[in-house]
């Protein structure tokens, strides 16, 4: 608008370089791995924050792993290419912006509510933040959002797939699934369903039910970068079309850090672009179980190992998490002890949790040998606070607590 105007003000329009500095990437699969790529091009030190990405997998990429707190605490510039979930809601606010440079400049064409914007605005105000870029917002389209009227804020209205091509083959893709659909019955691309003939879906169902369930309750148990996920089959489990129950499982696993991007078309996707290798294994061995689906998750010097089977041919249950033999009904909100194994451990969570009104629906247990290690894994009614969560840690005997919702 300037020269359009018939002006020629160099100096207003003084920028930055972008060799040497350090670009901080939230969130680094297929987007934010071609932006690190992109900006390589220009010389730029490239930092990435992603709870599964690998350090193997960083290091071909050609970009550093690091912590939240370290990205934000080194980075010149800020780029957002994460969903938004209940860890990333206002995960930029004004207490991640006091740990920020001064001078950072932040990009966010994800999703609106990952920036806390009443405090983006305050941060640019003040100069901490001297520019930000913004393709989304909380409220679309904004409504007298004062981020719109800051010259050094540039903002699009939620422009991310907005070309032709894009828009054409979308077109072309949608008619091609129907088509497979009415000719063969196999709904193919469906977000909500993985790719499976209309003859098999009753066979299927149960079995993609277990494996995301398990995909899910491993993910939320498992800490570190996953380098690798072995689908195991047993005995009538290796009978079966495994190609959708795979994808089922691996949409489980990284649902809980991903959640609305994840689907049963793209999680193969996803698992590759952050260097999880996913395999299969079939044995006709029945073991102790007529029908047997198992995860073993590895990381750099960890693995793990959840397995599941189906009761009635229909309803799943955990039946073993590493060493220990279970039988958990894998739905709504659980909460998962390691314990000494000792008198009035479950006596203590129970009095605990009725003072604080929350009913127990299940209670589970496993146990190595008499008077070591245990397993306490206790289905709740409603979700249990992180100050009750503290609660029961300070409990005698207790070693650890993780809060799984399913």
């Amino acid at each position: 608008s300037s020269m359009k105007a018939g002006k020629w003000e160099k100096k207003k329009f003084m920028g930055v370089e972008l060799f040497n500095k350090t670009l901080g990437i939230v969130g680094i699969g297929n987007i934010g791995s071609q932006v690190a790529k992109r900006m390589q091009a220009f010389g730029m030190n490239v930092i990435a924050y992603d709870p599964f990405l690998s350090e193997d997998k960083a290091k071909t990429m050609g970009v550093e792993k690091v912590d939240i707190r370290e990205l934000f605490k080194r980075s010149d510039f800020i780029t957002i290419h994460t969903p938004l979930t209940s860890e990333t809601k206002y995960l930029i606010n004004k207490k991640s912006l006091a740990i920020m440079k001064d001078g950072v400049r932040i990009i966010n064409c994800a999703r609106g509510g990952i920036i806390n914007e009443t405090d983006l605005y305050d941060a640019v105000i003040s100069g901490k933040v001297a520019g930000a870029g913004l393709d989304v917002f909380e409220k679309e389209p904004p409504e007298n959002n004062p981020l719109l009227s800051l010259d050094n804020v540039i903002c699009s209205p939620h422009l991310g797939a907005s070309t032709r091509e894009a828009q054409e083959n979308v077109a072309v893709a949608v008619a091609e699934q129907i088509v497979d659909y009415l000719i063969h019955g196999t709904i193919r691309h469906a977000v909500n369903f993985p790719s499976v003939p209309a003859d098999q879906i009753a066979r299927l169902q149960p079995y993609i039910s277990l494996a995301e369930k398990l995909g899910g309750f491993a993910s939320q148990m498992f800490e570190g970068g996953v380098t690798e996920i072995t689908v195991e089959y047993r005995a009538d489990a290796a009978q079966i079309n495994t190609a959708p129950v795979t994808i089922a499982a691996i949409k489980g696993f990284l649902n809980p850090i991903l959640l609305e991007t994840v689907n049963f078309v793209n999680a193969s996707v996803i698992a590759k672009e952050r260097g999880i290798e996913v395999k299969e294994t079939k044995s006709t061995d029945e073991g102790d179980y007529q029908s047997m689906i198992a995860l073993r998750v590895k990381a750099k010097g960890t693995e793990r190992y959840f397995a599941g089977t189906l009761f009635s041919k229909k309803d799943p249950r955990i039946i073993c998490i590493d060493n220990f033999k279970v039988e958990i009904v894998p739905e709504g909100e659980l909460l998962f002890l390691y314990n000494n194994d000792k008198p009035g451990v479950i006596g203590d969570i129970g009095t605990l949790l009725g003072k604080n009104q929350i009913n127990i629906a299940r209670m589970h247990f496993g146990r190595e040998s008499q008077g070591g290690m245990a397993i306490s894994v206790v289905s709740i009614d409603t979700h249990a606070s992180p100050r009750i969560i503290d609660q029961i840690k300070k409990l005698p005997n207790i070693l650890s607590v993780k809060q799984i919702r399913l």
